[in-house]
Order: structure tokens, then sequence, then C-alpha cells
């Protein structure tokens, strides 16, 4: 009988301080999305110097059916360069600020929504199911010789990029984003 009651007191201290752990991530993790977009000429120049603009790195990703896409072949056109992977839970929470954006200024903008394909853990059919289930219709593409995120080192999901129609990465920002944040990493590259 005393097993029993030591082992009912450990689970509910250990429950007690589980749903108390989930509270303090839920509350001191909001305020950290906040900030989370960063601009690439964030250092100011000194007496009158211009800041240096990146360029943004070309790359290699394929399409559903295995052809070919170049972050070059949209030279002359914003865009938005979002890293995700289908079992990545901040990657999916952001992905209708995404397609709400795609649905207005996709014409405008390209948005490149590039998979993090390693052939196991996330696979093309794999991804490719989860966007036909959730309804996107914004253009996925494979990382499948992580090509792109080598160029980027963009390891942490999600990520998204901004890119200037001259081809200069203008912002970056690293985690789930919201729809205000995703406007204005978008109204830095078109403005």
């Amino acid at each position: 009988m005393k097993n029993k009651k030591t082992v009912f007191w450990l689970l509910l201290v250990f429950a007690l301080l589980l749903g108390g752990a989930s509270v303090l991530y839920s509350r001191l993790g909001a305020g950290l999305e906040a900030q989370q977009l960063a601009s690439q000429n964030e250092a100011e120049p000194e007496d009158g110097e211009t800041a240096e603009k990146v360029a943004a790195p070309d790359f290699t990703v394929y399409d559903a059916e295995g052809g070919e896409i170049r972050l070059s072949d949209y030279s002359g056109k914003p865009v938005v360069l979002n890293f995700w992977a289908s079992w990545c839970g901040p990657c999916k929470r952001e992905m209708p600020e995404f397609q709400a954006a795609f649905e207005e200024l996709g014409e405008d903008i390209a948005f490149l929504m590039v998979n993090m394909t390693d052939g196991s853990r996330e696979t093309v059919d794999t991804a490719s199911s989860f966007v036909e289930e959730a309804g996107y219709t914004f253009p996925v593409y494979y990382d499948r010789d992580m090509d792109a995120a080598s160029a980027y080192g963009a390891y942490s999901l999600p990520t998204t990029y901004f890119i200037d129609a001259e081809g200069f990465v203008i912002a970056r920002a690293a985690g789930a984003i919201d729809g205000e944040t995703l406007q204005t990493g978008i109204d830095m590259i078109t403005g």
C-alpha cells in the first residue's frame, strides 16, 4: 500500500512539473517571435559609406517531377525563400500565412517553399502528401541534394530569407513567423 502511495505522489509531482514547464515555455516563448526578422545589413556604415549588400547564393532544387529549379531562374523578381519539413510543427504553423501571401502576391513575388528532403525522415512523397492534404497551392521544391540548405546554412527549421529583385539577401527569419512578420519581410524586398 505504501509503494502505491509513493508512486502516486511521484506521478502527481511529475505531472505538475511537466504542466508548469509547459506553461512557462508557452509564456516565455511567445515574446521571442516578435523580433525574429533580422536585416542582413543591420550594421551601421561609417561616415557616409553604404552598407555592403550580400548576394543571394544560387542553388539547385527539384520540382515534384524531378525538374531542376535554380534560384537564378527568378532573377529580376523578389523572392521569399522558406526552408521547411512536413514533420516540423513550427513549419506547419506558418504555412497558412505563406499560402495567404502567395494567393495575394504570387504574381509579383516568387515564393520558393524548399522542403528539406533528406530521403529518410522527409521524402518527396511525405512532403507532397502533406501539401496536397492541406490544400496548399504555393510552389514546393525539394532539396534532395541539400544544395540550398548548404548554400544558406539553413539547418534550423523553419528558416525564411527575403531576397530583392536584384538578387541580394535583405532579411532572414529563424523560426515560425506570423503574417505580420512575413509582410514586413515582403515590404523590405518590394519597397
